[in-house]
């Protein structure tokens, strides 16, 4: 796959109230752990995890991958199937993501290696007013009852009609980036 910059604005959600989100809306549980940003390993187009070969890259994708410096590297499990997405900053509300589908035993030996900060969520797509497509999670475990919405858009400035059970925007706000709140988790674990 080509890199994609994905562009999007996140809020928080009171999810005391009604959930709208919920109704006739596609889910999925997802699991979703993160890994130490050195951990891959690019060399002639191959991309390692403790000198084991995960995968090959495109010229593309490794030109992208040259670009940045540090990349947020997660594996998600979502419906039986593995992704390895790799992100880097481009702008407040935008960055580069590369992503992968991996094998299970891939997956599976990279996770058998350590033990990672992870969150656990409920992702729900509900289609706004305006036909834009909103991700919002309910975390679960340590983070239960914590409520994220967030919006793709084409362009920064795209028009999108903020839904009335939307709180405060969070977007480019790292603290509250999964990949922060599963680190947060950990230190919890390890206190």
């Amino acid at each position: 796959m080509v890199a994609n910059l994905e562009i999007e604005r996140r809020f928080l959600v009171d999810g005391r109230e009604e959930k709208p989100w919920r109704i006739n809306s596609k889910h999925s549980v997802i699991i979703q752990h993160y890994l130490p940003s050195d951990a891959l390993e690019l060399s002639e187009f191959t991309l390692s995890y403790g000198g084991k070969e995960v995968l090959r890259l495109s010229k593309e994708e490794q030109a992208c991958w040259m670009n940045h410096t540090s990349w947020t590297t997660r594996l998600r499990h979502r419906d039986g199937v593995f992704i390895l997405t790799c992100k880097a900053k481009v702008r407040v509300d935008a960055a580069d993501e590369l992503e992968w589908v991996l094998p299970n035993a891939v997956a599976a030996s990279i996770l058998a290696t350590g033990s990672f900060p992870f969150v656990q969520k409920t992702r729900y797509e509900w289609t706004g007013g305006d036909g834009n497509v909103w991700e919002v999670d309910e975390f679960e475990g340590g983070l239960a009852g914590l409520v994220l919405a967030e919006v793709e858009l084409e362009e920064s400035d795209s028009p999108v009609l903020i839904p009335s059970w939307v709180g405060q925007e969070i977007t480019g706000l790292k603290s509250w980036s999964n990949a922060a709140l599963s680190r947060m988790l950990m230190s919890q674990v390890d206190d």
